[in-house]
C-alpha cells in the first residue's frame, strides 16, 4: 500500500497547479476590466467614422465612449472630436486614423496616429501630462499643449505647436518646438528639419484639415 509520503508531490502539485490557474485568471479578468475601463467619449461626428474595439468594428456617434486600444477611423470629408479625460481634446481630420493605445487621465499615455493628422489640445495652466504620440515620421513627446500633426503644403508631414512644447524625434534627431513654431519631416525615419515661425494662413489651413474654422 502506498505511503501518504507518496501522494504529498502530486497533492502540492496539484494546489501550485490550481493556485497558478486562479492567479492566471485573476490576471486575465484584471487585464479585460482595464481595457473595458472608459477613458473618454466622443463628442461630435461628422460624416463617417468608425471605432474598432476588440475585432468590433462600429459606426461611432456623439456621445459614445471610448475606451484603451480603441482605433478611430475616419472617412473621405469626415471629422471627429473626442475627448479624452476632463480636459484633453483630439481633433481629427478625414481619412485619418488614430489608436488610442493607453490613457490616464491627469498622467498621460500613448497614442499612434497612423494616417491623416489630428489636433491634440490641452488648455494651458493644467498640470502637465506625460503623453507619447507614434507616428511612421518620428515620436513626438507631449507635456500638456496645443499641437497639430499632420501633412501640411507640401511637407508629408509636420507638426506645429500653437502654446506650450512638443519634442519632435525622428532619424535619431530631437527638435523641441514652442508655441508659433513649426516643424517638417520629409520621410518617414527622416530627421526633423528646421524649427521655423509659421505664418497665420498656414496655421488656418492646418486647422481647416481638422475641422477647425
Amino acid at each position: 500500500m502506498p505511503s501518504l509520503d507518496t501522494f504529498r508531490p502530486v497533492t502540492l502539485s496539484r494546489r501550485l497547479f490550481i493556485a497558478g490557474s486562479t492567479l492566471a485568471l485573476l490576471g486575465a479578468g484584471l487585464r479585460a476590466t482595464q481595457a473595458n475601463t472608459i477613458i473618454g467619449k466622443a463628442v461630435e461626428i461628422t460624416g463617417d467614422v468608425s471605432r474598432k474595439h476588440a475585432e468590433h468594428q462600429e459606426g461611432l456617434k456623439a456621445g459614445a465612449s471610448l475606451m484603451d486600444h480603441d482605433f478611430v477611423k475616419t472617412g473621405k470629408e469626415s471629422f471627429a472630436e473626442l475627448a479624452l479625460g476632463e480636459d484633453t481634446s483630439l481633433m481629427l481630420g478625414s481619412e485619418t486614423e488614430l489608436l488610442i493605445d493607453t490613457f490616464i487621465a491627469g498622467q498621460g499615455g500613448i497614442i499612434e496616429l497612423g494616417t491623416g493628422q489630428m489636433v491634440f489640445d490641452r488648455p494651458e495652466g493644467l498640470a502637465k501630462i506625460d503623453l507619447t504620440m507614434r507616428t511612421a515620421f518620428g515620436m513626438i513627446g507631449v507635456r500638456g499643449t496645443k499641437f497639430f500633426a499632420g501633412p501640411s503644403r507640401k511637407a508629408p508631414f509636420a507638426v506645429f505647436v500653437e502654446h506650450g512644447r512638443v519634442e519632435v524625434t525622428g532619424g535619431g534627431v530631437t527638435r523641441s518646438v514652442s508655441g508659433g513654431e513649426g516643424v517638417e519631416i520629409s520621410a518617414p525615419g527622416a530627421a526633423p528639419g528646421d524649427v521655423i515661425k509659421w505664418g497665420e494662413a498656414r496655421i488656418r489651413e492646418a486647422y481647416a484639415s481638422v475641422g477647425i474654422r
